[in-house]
């Protein structure tokens, strides 16, 4: 359109303010005034119907298409905001012929349609980026990568280029020198310094596989004891089995030691090691008649039998005098039991034969001696774990008697009553 006629146009209410005897100065204002509302009213109106156009056209093109990425798209407001553009485009063009007796109010008004320019550049970025990372979270290729991390870091990025862009837009400084670029990244490298560490921690906690989305880590330092939800540039979110949620920082990761029990989910077992600690005062050799009492128990008689010749063969060799149980060799009923725990784990089907298997004798201690239970269980659900390894251990406390032995246990406020009863009772 001819600029003049744009000229005759913004300079009508003018002409007519000082018709009507205001002074020119005000007249101007209120020219000026005028003509903002008249445009920022028209742009309205544009951004309102624009928007309206392309908003429900996307959506009708992502109801026919079976790719949930423009769903996606449509959700994080993607359509919304490349609507913007149109009326802000035609209001950018517009304000030097509106504004052309008025230089500094063309300044002003493309200085504050630019910046908007470069913020609504920014949002539509982000929304690029946020239907990316759902999108990727419904492949299950993705779903466990810490893809939050990258936006974050993109985003920062994102938001530091438009910084940029917009001091350059209102001072006219120009930020591209050596000088500034230096001063600007020390700055950066001061208050991002945990952001970076974080970045280049959810690298290598990318590329080295340490922690994936689902995985149940330990992590005793801070607290966290269950499954990781989210990670992202600065810390990762875990929930624990009580359904509170701990942030460890995602720099902790590479910087620290935690347990992450993928291996063991991953495996063909779970393990389970346990100790039953036995009073060493109970430990005896077995007499004939013992052996005998044990044989009744048909998971150990063919054991008790087969070491009962081999004893006899022995001492027979050695010469030894049996009139005492010590001389030669004995049987133990503490050694029986060990062997009685070992054939009553393998031959439970919820104990997988084929991973290390064995029930071992530990080192004595002021508890007692510890009596080990070390093998895998097939299920590894916590839950069902916990049941099988109860099964295990109800049974194995509930057979100790059956072998002569006493469980230890530190005697209670009960136990010396007991005794000073008795006690007293005898004087």
């Amino acid at each position: 359109m001819n600029p003049e006629k744009w000229l005759s146009y913004s300079s009508f209410l003018q002409e007519y303010f000082i018709e009507l005897g205001l002074n020119r100065t005000l007249a101007i204002i209120l020219n000026i005034a005028i003509s903002l509302i008249i445009v920022t009213i028209v742009a309205t109106l544009l951004d309102i119907i624009f928007r309206k156009i392309i908003v429900q056209s996307f959506k009708a093109f992502s109801d026919r298409t079976k790719s949930t990425f423009d769903d996606f798209l449509v959700a994080s407001n993607f359509p919304r905001y490349i609507a913007h553009f149109v009326p802000i485009i035609i209001l950018r063009n517009a304000i030097p012929y509106i504004f052309q007796e008025y230089p500094i109010a063309i300044s002003v008004l493309n200085k504050t349609v630019m910046v908007y320019l470069v913020l609504l550049c920014v949002f539509v970025f982000r929304s690029v980026l946020r239907t990316t990372k759902n999108y990727a979270g419904t492949n299950p290729k993705y779903r466990d990568k810490p893809i939050q991390s990258y936006v974050q870091v993109l985003m920062i990025f994102a938001w530091g280029t438009a910084i940029f862009f917009i001091v350059n837009l209102i001072t006219d400084y120009n930020i591209i020198s050596v000088a500034t670029l230096g001063a600007a990244s020390a700055v950066v490298l001061l208050i991002f310094k945990d952001t970076i560490l974080g970045f280049v921690a959810s690298i290598q906690v990318s590329v080295n596989d340490i922690v994936r989305i689902g995985d149940w880590i330990t992590f005793s330092k801070f607290g966290a004891d269950g499954y990781v939800t989210e990670i992202n540039l600065a810390t990762v979110r875990v929930q624990n089995f009580d359904n509170t949620f701990t942030t460890v920082p995602t720099y902790s990761l590479i910087a620290d030691s935690f347990q992450n029990w993928r291996g063991m989910q991953e495996s063909k077992g779970r393990r389970i090691k346990r100790s039953i600690f036995i009073k060493q005062s109970s430990i005896k050799f077995m007499s004939p008649e013992d052996l005998a009492k044990l044989k009744q128990i048909q998971l150990i008689a063919p054991y008790i039998e087969h070491r009962e010749k081999e004893v006899l063969t022995f001492n027979k060799n050695l010469n030894a005098d049996k009139t005492a149980l010590i001389n030669g060799r004995n049987q133990t009923n503490l050694g029986i039991f060990r062997t009685y725990a070992e054939s009553f784990v393998m031959e439970n089907e919820l104990i997988n034969p084929d991973l290390f298997l064995m029930v071992r004798h530990l080192a004595p201690t002021d508890k007692g001696i510890p009596i080990e239970v070390f093998c895998f269980s097939y299920d590894k659900s916590w839950e069902n774990y916990e049941r099988i390894q109860a099964d295990i251990f109800d049974h194995l406390i509930a057979a100790v008697p059956y072998f002569d032995l006493e469980i230890f246990e530190s005697p209670t406020g009960s136990d010396f009553a007991k005794v000073s009863l008795n006690t007293s009772k005898e004087e």
